[in-house]
C-alpha cells in the first residue's frame, strides 16, 4: 500500500481521495445497452463505499454520474462521467458511459481509458444490441471484460435465462462467479462460487448465511462451467481438472485473474443495485480478481522515429499520458481528462504535447466525481484525473516527458450519419452559434459543423435525432444561441442533351467608342464535368485575341443554369463563326456576346437536371437484408451486390443522395442499432423528369431567401 493511501474510510459522502499507486487502482468502464442499469450500479457502488451520503435514482435526477441538465431532463446518460471510490484500500475509477447509440462518443472514450469493461445486462430484457456493441468494442481494444446482470428484483427477471443468452452469444468464456438462489420468484441469497459462501440481504445489508442445500445442483453445474474456463488458462490447472481434482480458492482466484487478463474468461456477477443487493460482494470480487493497473496496462505508442513502442505502467518511468475526454463549459472553462500510463502528471512539470511539439504549463490538477472536483497534488501512473484550463489540449492528445515523447493511438469515433441545416432563431446569432458549436465539438468529436458553399447552408451532423436535439439544447443553455434544424438542400447540376447552333450578338452605341461582339457557337453534350471550349473559326471572322474573352464569358455563364440556376456540366461549346468591329470590339463585348449565345442556346439544347448519386455500403445482419433492400428500392437505389462479412452482410448500392436524409434513422430502427453504413459521392445522373418541377421550385425558394 502506498504511504499516501487512505488509512481509514472517510465519513460518508465526503469526497476525499489520496494518492494510490498503480497496484491499488482499478479502472472500470460501465457499458451496455441503454436502461440496463449502468448508472444505478455506479450509484450503488459509490453509496456502498461511503463516497455518497444517499442512494440516488436516475428517475429522480439525483445520481452522481447523470448530473448534466440534459441527463436529468431525459433520464439517460449523455456523456461519460468519472466517479472514483475507495473499497478495501483500493481505488476504483468508475467511468459511467452512455448506452444510447446517439451518444456513442462517451462510450468510446470510457472503454478507451479503462482496463476493464463491465457490461451491464438487464435480467428482464437480456442480451441486446448494446450488450453486443460493448463486448465487441472492448474486444477490439483488448480490454478485460466482465458482466453484471442487474434488476434481479424486478418482475419477470430471469438470471439463468440471461446467462444462457450470454454464453450463446459470446461463447464459453462467459462464466458465472456470483449466482442467485431463488425461493419462488424471489432471490433468497447470492452465492460466491469462488468462496463457496452465500449472502442474504435485508435492508440493503448483507449477511453471510449457510449455503442452501437446495442449491447443490446449480452450484455444481456453475462450478463445472467456471472450472472448465479456469483450466484453459494454465497447463497445471488443466491437468488437475482432467484428473477430477477440485481447485483451491487460491487456484480459482489465480485462474480467474489470468483468464480475465488474457480474455479467456469473462466473469458474470449479479444483483439489484437499486436495493443494494449483491453490490458489496461484487466489489469484493472486483478488488480480489481484477488485475490492478500496474499489471493490466501496457499501451502501444509511436515514438519520435515513428517506431512502435510499448509503454508499461511504471510511476518511476518518464511521464506518458493522454487526454481521453474534454469538457468545454463557458462558465467553468475547459476540463481535460487524463489517463496517465507512466510517470506522474504534476503541476511542477511542463510536459510536451506530442501533437504540437510544444511544452505546456498545466493548470490545476483535480480528481473528478460527477460534477465535483477535488484538488490533487499529482495524477500518478495508472490513475485517472483532470487538468483545468489547458488551452491547447484536445481529445486524443498525448502529453509526455521531453525525454520520451510518444503518441498514443487516438479513438476512432463513429462517423456522423445524420445531417441537418442550421437556421438561427435570433438575428445576429451567427457568431454565438459558430462559437458554441466549436466548443461543443471539442467535447464531442462525433459532431461536425460546416458551411456548404453551394447551398449556402450551415450543416450540423451527428449520430442521430436525439444527438442533434441535445446539441440544440446545450447550445441554448450554455451559449444563449437558439437554432432550428431543417432538412438540408442538395447541390444539383444542369446539362444538355442535344446539339444546337446559336448566335450571340452584343451591340451598343452610346457616343464615342461603342461595344460590338458577334459570335456563333455550337453547344453539344460531352462527358466532362467542366466546360469544354473549342474554336474552329476560319478566315479571321473573330480575331484570335478575342478567343479567351469568349471562353471567359462562357465559363461565367455556366455557373448558373437556365432551369433552376444550378451550375452546368457536360457542355462542349465550340466557337465556329462571328464578326467584329475594328474600333468597337473589345474583350468585354465578346464576353457579353458569349453569354447571350449561352442564354439563347441552352434552352434549345434539351436541358436537364442532374442529381448527386452516392455509393452506399451498408453492413447489416443477414435477417435484415430483405427489409433494407426494399427500403433502398423506395429511395430509387440500385443494389450492386451483397457480400458476407463475418456475422453481417454488406450491401453495396448506388443511391440518390437527396433520398438518404433519414436513412440512418430507418437503418437503426430496422436493425435495432446493429447496422452501419458509409455514403460517398460518386457522380451526377439525370433526375427523373417527374421530379424536376419540385427541384426547380425549391431552387426558386432558395434564391428568394438569399
Amino acid at each position: 500500500m502506498s504511504r499516501l493511501e487512505l488509512s481509514r474510510r472517510p465519513e460518508r459522502g465526503n469526497f476525499v481521495l489520496k494518492q494510490f499507486n498503480a497496484g491499488k487502482i482499478r479502472n472500470i468502464a460501465l457499458a451496455g445497452h441503454s436502461d440496463s442499469g449502468k448508472t444505478s450500479l455506479a450509484e450503488a457502488m459509490l453509496f456502498a463505499a461511503g463516497a455518497t451520503d444517499r442512494l440516488g435514482k436516475t428517475a429522480d435526477g439525483n445520481t452522481v454520474c447523470d448530473f448534466d441538465p440534459e441527463e436529468i431532463k431525459r433520464a439517460v446518460t449523455v456523456s461519460t462521467a468519472a466517479a472514483p471510490l475507495v473499497w478495501n484500500d483500493t481505488k476504483i475509477n468508475l467511468l459511467d458511459t452512455p448506452g444510447l447509440f446517439d451518444f456513442a462518443a462517451g462510450f468510446y472514450e470510457g472503454v478507451r481509458a479503462a482496463e476493464t469493461t463491465l457490461i451491464t445486462v438487464s435480467a428482464r430484457s437480456g442480451v441486446s444490441v448494446g450488450t453486443e456493441k460493448a463486448f465487441d468494442l472492448a474486444t477490439a481494444n483488448n480490454k478485460m471484460k466482465a458482466f453484471f446482470i442487474t434488476k434481479l428484483d424486478t418482475e419477470n427477471a430471469d438470471f439463468y435465462k440471461v446467462l444462457g443468452q450470454l454464453r450463446e452469444t459470446f461463447g464459453s468464456s462467459v462464466c458465472p462467479l456470483i449466482i442467485p438462489y431463488l425461493e419462488g420468484d424471489k432471490v433468497a441469497c447470492y452465492i460466491n462460487l469462488a468462496e463457496n459462501k452465500a449472502y442474504a440481504y435485508a435492508g440493503g445489508k448483507s449477511k453471510e448465511v449457510a449455503v442452501p442445500a437446495g442449491a447443490a445442483d446449480i452450484i455444481e453445474e456453475s462450478i463445472m462451467t467456471l472450472s472448465e474456463a479456469i483450466a484453459e488458462t494454465d497447463e497445471e490447472l488443466m491437468l488437475k481438472f482432467f484428473d477430477g481434482e477440485q481447485f483451491t480458492k487460491e487456484e480459482i482466484e489465480k485462474g480467474i485473474q489470468l483468464g480475465i487478463t488474457t480474455g479467456a474468461l469473462a466473469p458474470v456477477f449479479c444483483g439489484s443495485p437499486t436495493s443494494m443487493e449483491g453490490v458489496d460482494i461484487f466489489m469484493n470480487a472486483i478488488v480480489s480478481i481484477v488485475p490492478p493497473s500496474s499489471e493490466a496496462i501496457c499501451e502501444k505508442a509511436v515514438d519520435a522515429d515513428d517506431k512502435e513502442v510499448e509503454i508499461k505502467c511504471d510511476e518511476n518511468a518518464p511521464l506518458a499520458s493522454y487526454v481521453f475526454k474534454t469538457v468545454a463549459d463557458p462558465f467553468v472553462g475547459k476540463l481535460s481528462f487524463f489517463k496517465v500510463i507512466s510517470g506522474k502528471l504534476s503541476a511542477d512539470i511542463t510536459p510536451v504535447n506530442a501533437r504540437t511539439g510544444q511544452t505546456e504549463r498545466l493548470g490545476k490538477l483535480v480528481f473528478v466525481k460527477g460534477k465535483k472536483q477535488e484538488d490533487a497534488d499529482y495524477i500518478g501512473a495508472g490513475d485517472i484525473g483532470a487538468v483545468t484550463k489547458l488551452a491547447e489540449a484536445v481529445t486524443g492528445d498525448s502529453y509526455c516527458d521531453a525525454k520520451r515523447v510518444v503518441k498514443f493511438a487516438k479513438v476512432e469515433y463513429p462517423t456522423p450519419c445524420l445531417t441537418m441545416a442550421v437556421t438561427p432563431k435570433g438575428k445576429g446569432d451567427e457568431g454565438k452559434i459558430a462559437q458554441g458549436l466549436q466548443r461543443l465539438m471539442e467535447e464531442d468529436p462525433t459532431i461536425t459543423f460546416e458551411l456548404n458553399p453551394e447551398t449556402h447552408q450551415q450543416l450540423l451532423s451527428g449520430l442521430g435525432e436525439q444527438h442533434l436535439d441535445v446539441i440544440t439544447s446545450k447550445l441554448k443553455a450554455k451559449f444563449g444561441a437558439e437554432i432550428a434544424l431543417i432538412k438540408p438542400r442538395f447541390a444539383y447540376r444542369e446539362t444538355i442533351r442535344k446539339k444546337v447552333k446559336v448566335q450571340g450578338k452584343h451591340k451598343k452605341q452610346s457616343g464615342g467608342h461603342g461595344q460590338y461582339g458577334d459570335v456563333w457557337i455550337e453547344f453539344e453534350p460531352t462527358d466532362s464535368l467542366d466546360l469544354v471550349f473549342e474554336e474552329s473559326v476560319f478566315g479571321g471572322s473573330v480575331p484570335r485575341n478575342f478567343f479567351p474573352a469568349v471562353e471567359k464569358g462562357l465559363r461565367d455563364a455556366v455557373k448558373t443554369g437556365t432551369m433552376a440556376g444550378y451550375p452546368m456540366v457536360g457542355v462542349l461549346a465550340r466557337l465556329v463563326d462571328g464578326s467584329y468591329h475594328p474600333v468597337d470590339s473589345n474583350d468585354m463585348s465578346f464576353q457579353m456576346a458569349a453569354k447571350l449565345a449561352f442564354k439563347a442556346g441552352i434552352p434549345q439544347a434539351s436541358p436537364a437536371l442532374l442529381e448527386p448519386i452516392g455509393t452506399l455500403k451498408v453492413l447489416i445482419p443477414d435477417s435484415n437484408t430483405g427489409d433494407i433492400m426494399g427500403d433502398l428500392n423506395k429511395r430509387r437505389g440500385r443494389v450492386l451486390g451483397m457480400t458476407p462479412t463475418g456475422k453481417l452482410t454488406e450491401i453495396e448500392a448506388e443511391v440518390p443522395m437527396s433520398e438518404m436524409h433519414d436513412f440512418s434513422t430507418t437503418l437503426r430502427s430496422v436493425t435495432q442499432g446493429r447496422g452501419s453504413y458509409t455514403l460517398t459521392f460518386e457522380r451526377y445522373e439525370q433526375l427523373p423528369q417527374m421530379l424536376e418541377a419540385t427541384v426547380i421550385e425549391e431552387a426558386k425558394s432558395m434564391r428568394e431567401e438569399e
